[in-house]
């Protein structure tokens, strides 16, 4: 019997990225040079928001989708914090409702008007203060409303209803920075990558800690859930330095079910995972290139597809919910990537080849829609719901008519779980401290300038009351 080779056939293995025309891309967007590892940018069927570079504290634009082109300096901004705004996520209930966070220790929850901005907006419907330092990560809840999970540099993770405006629960088991948080399907689990180089997955009403692992050759940077298939998905460094991704088991991360090596470059792995097609794309910071695989719950697990191929390297990426995209032409999943050196946004659309202009039922079964399953005091109470799922035939979007109605704060609450958060501060990071060092030596700088600066104005005047004194009086 002769040798053959195995081929596994999948109708996801000839999908390619179309990026849009430049009429359709978003020109001259003063993109941030901030190096925290976030995205910077976030998107929804109605708006795009991309954090800008800006002097004095913390700025981003909301351009509604449809305004492509070029984009004027003077374009209005949401810039309501004082500190440099680290990250940006839409509300997956209410499309017109965006979460920020930021150096100033606050979250902040914005409405965007229908039309989008006609001026700054600087007034926030809602603020947040909890953490003692600043806020690196938040997250919306995948299926209760209002529900927004932040992680702040002082290790901790707060737990906010936004129905009342307060933190309701805390997570304090993480002893180092927190870098990635990602949900289950029903948002009963929540994993987390933090800079202690340990795995955890967490039940995030209790804060209580069911797997953990201290990843030795594998350092952890970002983690994803596989839907409900009880696996989840790191990527990281190996200890030769390069690039590589690990398959866990949820319920078992003693060791990994697989590792695979990706490349030899340094920029961070970003993952995303469609539950809906089971394909999983990496990008890295600073790459040109997106890579895609499928996943299956049998041996191999990871089975790589293609790669999508572009001579700009991105700083970022947003992906476009599953209800936004172009049924018509076999979308699957939309990149909206950020190339600072032209300060453009270039959407990718990922395209499943087909001859047929019918709908496509096989790649676009049932998907998570926009209405709620829970209510914030049902998730509370420990009710565990998969989301409500819709259809995407003909275009089919039934609108959700919930409306965010702010609630009304008389003080800022500072203790959750009886514990003041503020007299809990852990010791800073080096970055911080060198920032630290580097300001108080330009304070002494400074000082010392206005002190000689003093001293030689006092010489002058000695010398001037000296020549007055000598001089010969009028007769």
């Amino acid at each position: 019997m002769s040798w053959r080779p195995q081929y596994r056939c999948s109708k996801f293995r000839n999908v390619y990225g179309k990026v849009a025309s430049r009429e359709n891309c978003y020109d001259c967007i003063p993109i941030t040079k901030n190096v925290h590892d976030n995205h910077f940018c976030a998107v929804n069927p109605k708006f795009l928001a991309i954090v800008t570079e800006s002097a004095g504290g913390g700025s981003f634009f909301v351009i509604p989708l449809h305004q492509t082109g070029r984009i004027e300096p003077n374009y209005p901004k949401v810039c309501g914090h004082q500190g440099t705004v680290l990250d940006i996520k839409w509300n997956p209930f209410i499309e017109n409702i965006i979460a920020s966070c930021s150096e100033d220790t606050s979250v902040r929850i914005w409405e965007i008007p229908d039309g989008g901005l006609k001026r700054n907006m600087t007034e926030a419907v809602l603020e947040l203060y909890g953490h003692s330092r600043r806020v690196g990560l938040i997250e919306w809840h995948p299926t209760a409303i209002n529900i927004l999970f932040s992680a702040g540099y002082d290790y901790k993770i707060l737990i906010w209803n936004l129905d009342v405006g307060e933190a309701v629960k805390m997570i304090d088991c993480h002893t180092d920075v927190i870098l990635c948080m990602s949900f289950n399907t029903d948002g009963s689990l929540m994993a987390t990558t933090c800079k202690d180089k340990k795995l955890r997955v967490l039940e995030p009403r209790s804060g209580r800690v069911l797997q953990e692992t201290t990843c030795k050759n594998h350092k952890v940077t970002r983690v994803v859930f596989f839907g409900d298939m009880k696996r989840l998905l790191t990527t990281g460094v190996s200890k030769w330095n390069t690039r590589q991704i690990a398959l866990w088991d949820q319920e078992d991360l003693s060791m990994p079910v697989t590792e695979e090596e990706i490349d030899g470059l340094s920029g961070l792995l970003f993952p995303f995972y469609d539950v809906d097609t089971h394909m999983l794309y990496l990008a890295g910071k600073g790459d040109g290139n997106i890579r895609y695989y499928e996943i299956t719950a049998e041996k191999p697990y990871l089975t790589y597809l293609m790669e999508f191929r572009s001579p700009a390297p991105q700083k970022g990426l947003g992906v476009m919910p599953k209800h936004g995209l172009d049924v018509s032409a076999c979308e699957i999943f939309r990149f909206y990537k950020l190339v600072t050196l032209k300060n453009q946004i270039e959407p990718i659309s990922m395209i499943v080849p087909r001859r047929s202009e019918n709908y496509q039922e096989d790649i676009y079964p049932m998907t998570s829609g926009t209405e709620p399953a829970l209510s914030p005091d049902e998730w509370l109470r420990g009710v565990n719901k998969g989301p409500v799922l819709m259809s995407l035939k003909e275009g089919y979007r039934k609108e959700n008519k919930a409306i965010y109605k702010a609630p009304v704060k008389e003080k800022k609450s500072l203790v959750v779980n009886g514990i003041d958060l503020l007299e809990n501060v852990p010791p800073r990071t080096e970055n911080e401290l060198l920032r630290m060092f580097f300001k108080q030596q330009e304070e002494i700088r400074r000082l010392k300038e206005q002190l000689s600066q003093r001293d030689l104005l006092v010489r002058q005047l000695e010398l001037e009351l000296k020549n007055l004194r000598n001089s010969p009086k009028d007769s």
